[in-house]
Order: C-alpha cells, then sequence, then structure tokens
C-alpha cells in the first residue's frame, strides 16, 4: 500500500474503522508529535501494535507541537511527521490532530484501547476519563523512557557547536 494511502482526515478514518468493526477487529489508538522518529518511537507503535489489530495513530498537528514542546519546534512539518509514522509496518492509519490531547479523537473513532508510552501511567493519562466514559481500555506500551527527541536535538546542536 502507497503509505500516503494511510493518512486519513477524522471523517474517512472513521468510515474505514466501522470495516474493520464489522470484522471483529481490535483497534488501537495511540498518539504522539513524532518530531523526529528514533529507535523508542518504532518500539512505542510495536507494542501498541500487539494490543490489537489496527492502529491508528494521532500526529500532533504543527500548531499543538509548538505548544507542548517549546520554541523551534517542530523540526519536520507535520505531513513530514505523518508520512514517516505512515511508512512503519506497525502503523496501519495515521490522522493528525491539532487538539491538546485525544479526548476528540477517542470520542470520534471509539478504538477498543487506547495506547500511551511508560512516560504515563494508567493514573496520569490525560484522556483516561474520556476513555473510560467510552469503555476504551487504557494500555502503557513500549520501552522504558530513555531516549527523546529533546535529547537527540540537543546532541545535534552540541556537535555542530564543537
Amino acid at each position: 500500500m502507497d503509505t500516503s494511502q494511510k493518512i486519513l482526515v477524522r471523517k474517512e478514518l472513521g468510515e474505514r474503522l466501522a470495516d474493520h468493526r464489522a470484522r471483529g477487529e481490535k483497534i488501537v489508538l495511540t498518539n504522539g508529535c513524532f518530531d523526529m522518529l528514533h529507535a523508542g518511537h518504532v518500539r512505542y507503535l510495536q507494542a501498541a501494535r500487539a494490543e490489537g489489530d489496527v492502529v491508528v495513530v494521532g500526529v500532533n498537528a504543527d500548531s499543538s507541537v509548538g505548544s507542548l514542546k517549546g520554541a523551534g519546534r517542530p523540526i519536520l512539518s507535520e505531513a513530514a511527521r505523518a508520512a514517516l509514522v505512515a511508512g512503519l509496518a506497525a502503523t496501519d492509519y495515521v490522522v493528525i490532530f491539532d487538539e491538546p490531547n485525544v479526548e476528540g479523537l477517542l470520542r470520534d473513532l471509539r478504538p477498543d484501547v487506547h495506547a500511551k508510552g511508560t512516560d504515563y501511567a494508567i493514573e496520569t493519562v490525560p484522556e483516561r476519563e474520556t476513555a473510560a466514559e467510552y469503555g476504551i481500555r487504557v494500555a502503557i506500551v513500549g520501552d522504558p523512557k530513555n531516549h527523546s527527541t529533546r535529547d537527540l536535538i540537543a546532541r545535534i546542536r552540541e556537535r555542530s557547536n564543537a
């Protein structure tokens, strides 16, 4: 499949997910900025894949990355970040969203599982109440958070200044 066909707007994605549900497939929603793709991101999405049959990745829009990550971010545009995430085998669909969290995606898409990284605990997931309201199971997935885009950017800057 051409990876650009994996990147959908919310309404079209909802229609595709209805087909998967009709086949009895379990849908997993996960999300992130994915501002510079690294091994931790790949392991996170692979772990999300283990939670169900169809993995939907919400990629933060450029407008929300700046407010979440600070000045100078994102490094890559939302279109580039979505294309990178769509190119990964663990990803079935990508949707770009501009809200501060994925409560709206949970309400609109109604996945079976909401997967978050190991930098969260079930009690600290921002969308946990919305997930509970719709009967969506929250899963903490991925490897320990000992890598980050922020650290990667800092190392690149440090080496370029040396």
